[in-house]
């Protein structure tokens, strides 16, 4: 099957492409000497032990960030805290209270500590990276470098009491979710989740084909129940909705997602026959939809996990080299031919090559 193994092929080579690690490459990025050796140890976890132990370790930091952020919202590690204003202006004195909510210093050390070391793990990989620019355009280095700089602008502007200063502050507080996409950081530990995310990039025809899909669906699905509605309508009312949750089509819209992916939360549900008819109709149709580009989503994964596992097994098959002679219609071969005697023509093969012809002459 010629399709399949160019299929496989292409496939392979963007496992490649992305499995070497964020920023590899051969470019200019001046990595000679003990840089290479940094590199792998702190981008890849199989080099060596040490490479292992420093995965490890920010595997665990990972973690224990992540806990953090999650702990920081719960209402048992929030202190209340009253801090009273005096403004001066000229002679007139005038005291404002106001209420604020800090976390417990523990959890702020210990993400100081973690910040700490996802800092030196950027900088020791930004620079021993082989290629700086290639570095720099990789997405995840870019989501480290912003779930890292909220941290310091707080810390620097804590000290401030002016209102600019609050005013960021309180931003900066409202963006700390961006800690959360420290999550990703763990492709560059576990197969699977590389996999899936080659999975995602290969199959985004085949999501937009689903969005389209249920975009019409949603469409038809609203405007069909808006109208199955208004048939069980009171002559009394002169909008023909007062019975029913389905006020207008762009509120039909909420109900037609839930019900074509199946999930159902009940907070809208069709009250005349009309509209169960259509509800039911929407729910096979949203079956339909949905399993139509999942059989191929799931193929591109199966395909990357397969090549992703051989792939780790490579290094382990050290195959020994054997040395082909040169071929009749090879230019090794019309070159030896052409411009030497044929006693000679070991000269333009491989060392491995030339070593084989003369044991054999010796024989």
């Amino acid at each position: 099957d010629e399709a399949g193994d160019d299929e496989s092929e292409l496939a392979l080579q963007r496992l490649g492409a992305h499995e070497g690690g964020a920023g590899l490459g051969t470019g200019s990025g001046g990595c000679r000497g003990w840089q290479p050796r940094m590199w792998a140890l702190f981008e890849d976890p199989y080099s060596s032990r040490a490479a292992r132990v420093v995965a490890f370790a920010s595997l665990f930091f990972i973690l224990v960030s992540i806990t953090t952020f999650c702990l920081e919202t719960h209402e048992a590690f929030n202190i209340d805290r009253n801090v009273t204003e005096i403004h001066r202006v000229g002679n007139i004195t005038s005291v404002r209270f106001r209420r604020e909510v800090e976390t417990e210093p523990i959890l702020t050390y210990i993400e100081g500590v973690c910040v700490l070391w996802f800092t030196l793990e950027f900088l020791v990989r930004i620079v021993c990276c082989p290629d700086t620019l290639d570095f720099v355009k990789n997405l995840l280095n870019i989501i480290d470098f912003v779930a890292i700089l909220p941290f310091y602008l707080e810390v620097g502007l804590s000290g401030l009491s002016s209102k600019a200063a609050r005013d960021v502050l309180g931003f900066l507080r409202v963006v700390r979710f961006v800690r959360i996409l420290r999550i990703f950081k763990l492709t560059r530990h576990f197969v699977g989740l590389r996999v899936l995310g080659h999975t995602l990039r290969a199959s985004t025809n085949e999501f937009l084909l689903l969005i389209i899909f249920l975009a019409l669906g949603v469409l038809i699905f609203a405007t069909m129940i808006y109208y199955a509605e208004r048939i069980g309508a009171r002559p009394s009312d002169p909008r023909g909705n007062d019975h029913t949750d389905f006020k207008s089509i762009p509120i039909g819209f909420w109900w037609a997602v839930v019900t074509m992916t199946t999930l159902g939360y009940g907070d809208m549900y069709p009250k005349t026959w009309s509209g169960m008819l259509v509800g039911a109709l929407c729910a096979l149709a949203g079956v339909l939809t949905i399993a139509m580009p999942v059989p191929v989503i799931v193929n591109n994964f199966g395909m990357y996990y397969s090549l992703a596992m051989a792939k780790q097994k490579l290094p382990k098959k050290r195959k020994k080299h054997v040395p082909r002679p040169p071929q009749l219609e090879s230019p090794i071969y019309c070159k030896s031919e052409e411009t030497s005697p044929r006693d000679s023509t070991y000269s333009d093969v491989s060392p491995p090559a030339r070593e084989e012809g003369m044991i054999e002459r010796k024989r």
